[in-house]
């Protein structure tokens, strides 16, 4: 199989929505999910298409209470074109359907390289004959409001009718997540439809709170058939154009579908519906927009593309793609976040959380105008993020854990439990290191730039106030000494309240505390290197009285971390939980990754013991160097010597259930650099995370984008240690047997394709030619300098 090629043989009603989701097709404006085109939405199928932003919010009454969702919407289905054969008789036999008919194969085929997702297969009709099918879908990558399909027929061993169904379909509710059907799901409304002679059908809704306008225009064709028939149906909620057009042996038969989606919330339009039907009207014929659209795409992968050997080297290329569909150049004109799964699915609601710490260090060194996009969209959500922290008495920035249109706190305040069937307090939105992972983005987004336009102006506003709501969720406690910060929760999400407390939350979250410290640090040090009348006109901007500096100075060297028996401490209290017995519970249950669901239903909670769903402490091992970390612990008056951490990391290794897709991308991290037979076995776990849909069943609902960015990041900066900072390039690599290889190139400060290579134990840096500066570039033991045009090769030390 191609490096650049993914196949699906046979029908498996099944798998269908895993394949779908691995499927989806979009260009960072919009997505479709890979679903078959002759069926609607049901149990087995979900046509899904999503515009990036688009959200609609609406109340529901859960085991009688009244809750409020917002969701990205499924938009109407523009793919639909289904087809019949007239039958010897005369009449017309049933609308094909793969439920219903005998196929005598089925393949789907994804093209990596073009972006493009063909699907074939045979029917054998007993009265009629054999017809072939042949569709290749696009979700164009040069005019983001386009997509395509081409279908083409061809009758093996007959001649005579066949009938051709080409639908805009309206009636469409949120249905790819089954657990969500208690919710009210129906977002679009007002659906008008109409059409336009002679090939052109349209359909125009609105969302039903968020009032966004939605348009889709629809122009199919017979190629070169002009004698078939044709009649437009515009209907109450769907818009049809059905055409009856000869076959015949010999004579294949092409039809091609054009479609065209605005929103209201595009930019430069005035009408969404007119504007959808003139672009769909004037858009060229398939063959030029697949040579548009692969062009397009032959420039993305010339700036983003990873060359790894072997099957890893396949799914990260897998991965990078998914990750550009979501996030590509276009995004850069939109104001929106990083979707959690994608616009792939409807699980988590389209909510945006903290992914994008495992996107943008990728996006930075490839993409950094997305970046920025990216980061502007918390930026336009910062003062509703200060409205949130005054609201609770806090100075500062609260961001929400859960993001989605305006910034307001989206996290639902009842989960459902599908194994126990019960609705359940959800306390996750006291995850407020959302705010440190921010800051962090804006930081390390600046260092890999240079951007320091942004650095000074909003990177700094949402800087500071995020180290003001720090320091102002810190308190002193005399008992210790030390400021703490109370009534959180950390990245494990499986412990929210201590075992039998009446409020939730828990005490000294050490990811907590260290990334609130190393904020605060970054802001200080930030407001030392301003320009004196930029620091002052900031000071005005967001009112920041002198006298809180020494204030954040001194809580940045004293918020505790907790110890117990010579490791960190996830939280205050840990090591007080009972121990788990993992053994027991692994030999009754097939997977015990959602350890939470299981002790529930059994009428436990996992709050009572030694137990994480994903990495916590170690996160920090994530996003800090060794050196960085010792420093950091060492501002804060601990000592952190490898032993120490060594220990940390057994521990936890041994606590750990892995319920999330991010946690072995972490582990595989953290482990890289002395245990890499360890690490191998974490990284294998993330990479097949979505296509071996290893949380059994929650692909399907969506890709995991920030777990699919982040083998990326783990290529580009775990294997490399690779680091930007004080105007340099820092290189520290891994050997990671199973990984030894790869290739890929950066844009850093002004420079377009900075090559990086390592292979044979050599790593090669190669910069382009060009008037720029000269890159300095710092190894462990040694710093060289590597000017436009030049390459430098660099034997490593044997491992």
């Amino acid at each position: 199989m191609s490096e650049w090629t993914w196949e699906w043989e046979g029908y498996d009603p099944d798998a269908e929505g895993l394949r779908e989701s691995l499927c989806t097709l979009g260009n960072g404006y919009f997505a479709t999910r890979g679903a078959l085109p002759e069926c609607r939405a049901g149990l087995v199928h979900c046509p899904g298409t999503y515009a990036a932003g688009c959200y609609d919010r609406l109340e529901s009454t859960v085991s009688g209470r009244q809750v409020v969702n917002e969701d990205l919407v499924n938009l109407p289905n523009w793919l639909l074109l289904r087809f019949r054969l007239r039958r010897a008789a005369g009449e017309w036999g049933r609308w094909f359907s793969p439920d219903t008919h005998a196929l005598l194969d089925h393949r789907h085929t994804l093209d990596l390289r073009h972006a493009t997702l063909t699907r074939s297969f045979r029917h054998r009709d007993d009265e009629v004959g054999v017809l072939g099918v042949e569709q290749t879908r696009l979700v164009h990558m040069e005019d983001p409001h386009v997509a395509a399909l081409k279908t083409v027929f061809t009758a093996e061993d007959w001649s005579g009718e066949i009938e051709i169904e080409s639908c805009l379909d309206g009636d469409v509710i949120n249905s790819n997540v089954h657990r969500y059907r208690a919710l009210n799901r129906r977002h679009v409304a007002h659906v008008r439809t109409g059409a336009q002679d002679p090939h052109t059908v349209w359909l125009s809704c609105r969302t039903s709170t968020s009032d966004i306008g939605v348009a889709m225009a629809a122009r199919t064709v017979v190629v070169g058939r002009p004698s078939a028939l044709s009649e437009l149906r515009p209907a109450r909620r769907r818009a049809v154009h059905r055409m009856v057009v000869p076959i015949a042996i010999g004579r294949p038969v092409t039809v091609e579908k054009t479609v065209a989606l605005h929103t209201s919330r595009d930019m430069a339009i005035s009408d969404p519906l007119g504007e959808a039907v003139d672009r769909v009207s004037s858009a060229a014929g398939f063959p030029a927009l697949l040579d548009s659209h692969v062009a397009s795409w032959e420039r993305l992968w010339r700036r983003a593309d990873i060359q790894v050997p072997g099957q890893a080297g396949r799914i990260l290329r897998f991965h990078l793609f998914h990750v550009l569909q979501t996030l590509s150049p276009h995004t850069a004109d939109l104001d929106v976040g990083v979707p959690a799964r994608g616009l792939h699915g409807e699980a988590y609601r389209g909510h945006v959380f903290w992914d994008e710490l495992f996107v943008l260090p990728y996006l930075n060194l490839h993409f950094p105008e997305v970046s920025r996009a990216l980061l502007n969209y918390r930026y336009r959500r910062l003062a509703r993020a200060c409205r949130a922290a005054a609201a609770i008495g806090r100075a500062g920035a609260m961001y929400p854990w859960q993001s989605g249109s305006d910034g307001r706190e989206e996290t639902q305040e009842w989960h459902l439990n599908p194994r126990s069937g019960r609705w359940l307090p959800d306390h996750s939105r006291l995850q407020h290191h959302v705010g440190s992972a921010i800051a962090y983005n804006v930081w390390q987004y600046c260092e890999a730039t240079g951007d320091t336009e942004f650095l000074h102006t909003k990177g700094a506003e949402i800087l500071l106030q995020i180290a003001r709501f720090w320091a102002g969720l810190a308190v002193f406690d005399p008992g210790t000494g030390r400021y703490r910060i109370r009534g959180v929760v950390g990245p494990d999400e499986y412990h929210d309240a201590y075992p039998g407390a009446a409020l939730p939350g828990l005490d000294d979250n050490t990811y907590t505390n260290v990334t609130a410290a190393w904020v605060l640090v970054r802001a200080l040090d930030l407001l030392r290197r301003l320009p004196a009348w930029r620091r002052e006109e900031l000071f005005e901007r967001v009112r920041l009285g002198g006298d809180e500096l020494p204030r954040w100075e001194e809580i940045s060297r004293r918020l505790r971390v907790p110890f117990h028996q010579g490791v960190i401490s996830q939280f205050e209290g840990y090591d007080d939980l009972a121990e788990l017995d993992w053994d027991a519970y692994r030999a009754r249950h097939t997977s015990i990754r959602r350890l939470d669901r299981i002790l529930e239903a059994e009428g436990d909670t996992v709050n009572r013991y030694k137990a994480s769903k994903q990495a916590d402490v170690l996160m920090l091992g994530h996003l800090f160097s060794p050196a960085e970390l010792r420093t950091l612990f060492r501002h804060l008056g601990y000592d952190l010597d490898d032993e120490v951490w060594r220990r940390t990391v057994d521990y936890y290794l041994r606590r750990t259930s892995h319920g999330s897709t991010l946690s072995g991308l972490v582990h595989g991290l953290v482990l890289a650099r002395d245990r890499r037979a360890e690490a191998w076995s974490y990284v294998q776990e993330a990479l097949e995370a979505d296509i071996a849909d290893i949380q059994g069943g929650t692909t399907g609902e969506g890709i995991h984008l920030g777990a699919m960015a982040g083998t990326l990041d783990l290529v580009q900066r775990g294997l490399t240690g690779l680091g930007t900072g004080e105007d340099a390039l820092w290189l520290d690599p891994v050997p990671l047997p199973a990984l030894s290889e790869y290739g890929f190139s950066l844009r850093y400060r002004g420079h377009w394709g900075v090559g990086i290579r390592r292979r044979s134990g050599q790593l090669e840096i190669s910069v382009p030619d060009s008037d720029e500066s000269p890159i300095r570039v710092v190894l462990a033991d040694r710093a060289v300098t590597v000017a436009p045009g030049e390459t430098c090769t660099l034997v490593l030390p044997a491992s």
